[in-house]
């Protein structure tokens, strides 16, 4: 091998084990702790290559070892890196009041969701205080193909946006593309999105788009609760309420 192919080589070597290593990381959004041999059959790949990579990112503090369980959690480095996140999460951070005050008025958990390409990702969330309420984890990631938040995601972005998404191998057969869109068009039309047990058997929620101040989309804001509680009815009279809130924070994005 000369001295260029030794390099390409080695360059692919050490993509490799970034990816590998983001993998690992990745995890730990599905759930909070791991341990080894969990997290090679997660990922696919050998033990010894897993306990490698888990040495590298325990020894920079991205990943934490409790030695009584042998089991794996995020380290410390990731939360410092979360404090430089970009003004997206600044913004996530100022909404809260507005998000609280929506939840104490409504009674149920509000959120805030955004485009990932192919996916929704909750990125705030105000619990309701209910006994019986919608948990909602920030920072979990969900499919576009169902929710509330999802067709407001999908109806106002671009059309190109919404080709990928409905044509992406993600989506499922078993949503026919026509009946969606006109859904979408629903949506349009009404300035806001219902779902009742799309993703989950009892739940049911209600969203409105957040725009910026140039007109674009920013976010989708949702408030959700069981079905027993938000008939179609009830996330009729609480549109209105949305729509001024969803409107109010734009008003907020810097």
């Amino acid at each position: 091998m000369d001295t260029g192919d030794k390099r390409v080589a080695e360059g692919r070597s050490t993509v490799r084990a970034v990816d590998r290593a983001l993998d690992i990381l990745l995890c730990f959004t599905a759930k909070t702790d791991w341990a080894m041999t969990e997290i090679a059959e997660h990922v696919g790949l050998h033990k010894s290559t897993v306990h490698r990579m888990l040495a590298t990112l325990e020894e920079k503090g991205f990943i934490e070892r409790e030695p009584s369980t042998e089991r794996y959690h995020l380290g410390l480095k990731v939360w410092e890196l979360s404090a430089n996140l970009s003004r997206t999460d600044d913004q996530a951070t100022i909404w809260l009041p507005e998000m609280v005050r929506l939840r104490d008025q409504l009674g149920e958990t509000v959120s805030i969701y955004v485009r990932d390409g192919t996916d929704r990702i909750r990125m705030q969330a105000v619990q309701s205080n209910q006994p019986v309420r919608r948990v909602a984890p920030v920072g979990v990631r969900l499919p576009l193909f169902a929710g509330a938040s999802s067709k407001v995601l999908i109806a106002y972005s671009e059309e190109i946006v919404q080709d990928s998404i409905l044509n992406s191998p993600a989506w499922p057969d078993y949503i026919e593309e026509g009946t969606y869109r006109k859904q979408l068009q629903e949506v349009l039309k009404l300035g806001y999105a219902t779902s009742f047990e799309e993703r989950e058997p009892g739940a049911a929620a209600l969203s409105a788009p957040i725009f910026d101040r140039t007109g674009q989309l920013a976010a989708a804001l949702s408030v959700s609760g069981p079905a027993s509680r938000m008939t179609m009815e009830i996330m009729a009279q609480y549109a209105p309420v949305m729509i001024e809130a969803a409107k109010r924070m734009g008003t907020m994005i810097r």
